[in-house]
């Protein structure tokens, strides 16, 4: 047993980063004091929120009940993000989930379907992944356990309402020993002899001391910006949108679509996410092409029904903290950067980075090797995002001066050796730590428009004739699998209906 271990952990800041924490810390250690502090009086960012597939794991992690925890959150599930007119006017593609066909004696299937293509075939690429396939049809059905099924390559994440979704992991780890405390922070106090926090106090007097201290107080960054001056990287310069309005509606339009959709407008873009009792609506745009005014305006031009709360307009830039870990304190979520959620990452941020906390936990004497690690994985891994961000809107063929200076933009030579990679060969290289994996850039890179030149020549030894029956037979398969499916209404209706929902198909 360690020495001097962890007695007293104190997250500051409640919200879905601040309760998926103490939910996570309350499941795992043993021993430990943990309480959070939040305050009524303080709005949390939380509006409908779309998620990608790694929040599974984390909720098994948790031993949560899926269908139960649905219902609480009045959740749908999430195949795939749709991206309209992105690259023009009336363009469309999907970011699915999970992979492409199947690979053909160690060569990649998309190598092989760009062969094809270059001798005309027309068949999309998301003919070969089924929770695109199925997205498409409206269908949804929990994967196969069994990998000779077809399905069971589908992948899929959730759509939930965040408030509902804290107030739910709140319970859990009330229920797990975690003691939450109302109030306000008003002031931070550091240890004299080595600058570490000790303790912090709240509007009402009430002084609370800790060991180890996690900062979820949002873009405030109360611990680690305000009181540890940590500094700041601005990447404003790639992603320069820094306002965001949302607003949600009566459910309308399309439905309760197994997807989120992001349409890109004049200075940025909307986002769509359907829930069982409403659909979350927003525009994340850059103030210096638009007004707030025009911005709200335009969204509420756009809404499937009518509004059922009013707007709230959150402030926000682009870019990480130069240290997501100083001395004793740990910033997780907003309080350590912010990229916005265009691919769905915030939650899967907060997710990570108790993950490597976890992997790295400290006792009470913090070895700065173990804190350096935390912060070079951090800072890899938000890097690795923010390019797979900016490459949407990089590559774009729309004529407004905002998505002009996008494409103008000088990009992270990083994303640009990828680029120029795909776009000769269609050669796609994955670093270990990288959130997006091939089938991901694959869908981005297809969809806004970068063609690669050529293929891989080994594809050349394939037998032309065996390989055009698999794909003829791939797609049939994907096909017929995704029709067999019952329809998302449908599934969520006898699966993890909350109350009042009601089957619309």
């Amino acid at each position: 047993m360690t020495p001097n271990p962890i007695r007293k952990v104190l997250i500051v800041g409640g919200g879905t980063a601040g309760w998926m924490t103490a939910a996570t810390l309350a499941k795992v250690l043993k021993g430990v004091e943990i309480t959070l502090v939040e305050s009524d009086a303080i709005a949390t960012v939380g509006v409908g929120e779309a998620t990608i597939p790694p929040i599974t794991t984390f909720n098994q992690i948790l031993g949560i009940d899926e269908a139960d925890f649905m219902r609480s959150t009045q959740a749908s599930f999430k195949l795939a993000i749709e991206f309209v007119d992105w690259t023009g006017p009336g363009s469309r593609y999907l970011h699915p989930f999970g992979g492409f066909g199947l690979d053909i004696e160690a060569l990649k299937f998309h190598q092989i379907w760009l062969k094809a293509r270059s001798e005309g075939s027309q068949q999309p690429i998301d003919d070969f992944n089924l929770s695109a396939t199925a997205a498409r049809m409206g269908k949804f059905m929990l994967p196969s356990k069994d990998p000779g099924q077809v399905l069971s390559s589908l992948k899929y994440a959730f759509h939930f309402d965040a408030g509902l979704y804290a107030r739910y992991l709140r319970s859990y780890a009330e229920a797990r020993g975690v003691v939450r405390r109302e109030g306000r922070v008003v002031d931070v106090a550091l240890r004299g002899e080595d600058g570490f926090i000790r303790s912090v106090t709240l509007d009402g007097g009430h002084e609370i001391e800790a060991d180890l201290f996690i900062d979820c107080s949002g873009f405030r960054g109360l611990l680690i910006e305000q009181a540890l001056d940590t500094g700041f990287e601005d990447w404003s310069h790639w992603l320069p949108n820094d306002r965001a309005v949302a607003l949600p509606c009566q459910t309308g339009g399309d439905g309760l679509t197994p997807y989120t959709r992001a349409t890109a407008d004049t200075a940025g873009w909307r986002w769509r996410i359907p829930l069982q009792h409403r659909t979350g609506n927003g525009y994340v745009y850059s103030s210096r092409h638009i007004s707030d005014e025009d911005a709200l305006a335009r969204l509420r031009a756009t809404l499937d029904g009518p509004a059922r709360a009013e707007p709230n307009v959150i402030r926000f830039k682009a870019g990480r903290r130069k240290q997501a870990w100083v001395k004793n304190c740990v910033a997780i979520g907003l309080s350590s950067g912010f990229l916005e959620p265009l691919e769905s990452t915030s939650i899967h941020m907060v997710q990570t980075g108790i993950t490597k906390l976890l992997a790295l936990f400290p006792d009470r004497g913090f070895d700065p090797v173990e804190i350096a690690e935390y912060n070079r994985l951090t800072t890899l891994q938000t890097e690795l995002i923010r390019d797979f961000i900016i490459l949407h809107f990089k590559a774009n063929d729309r004529p407004e001066p905002y998505w002009r200076e996008a494409r103008d933009m000088a990009i992270p030579e990083s994303l640009q050796r990828k680029i120029e990679l795909f776009a000769a060969r269609g050669r796609l290289f994955q670093s270990d730590y990288d959130l997006f994996a091939e089938p991901s850039w694959l869908a981005v890179l297809l969809g806004q428009n970068i063609r690669p030149r050529g293929y891989d020549p080994l594809v050349d030894s394939l037998d032309e004739q065996l390989v055009r029956g698999q794909l003829q037979r791939l797609a049939a398969l994907v096909r017929q699998t995704a029709q067999a499916l019952p329809t998302h209404e449908a599934f969520i209706a006898r699966y993890c209906a909350a109350p009042q929902f009601e089957k619309t198909a």
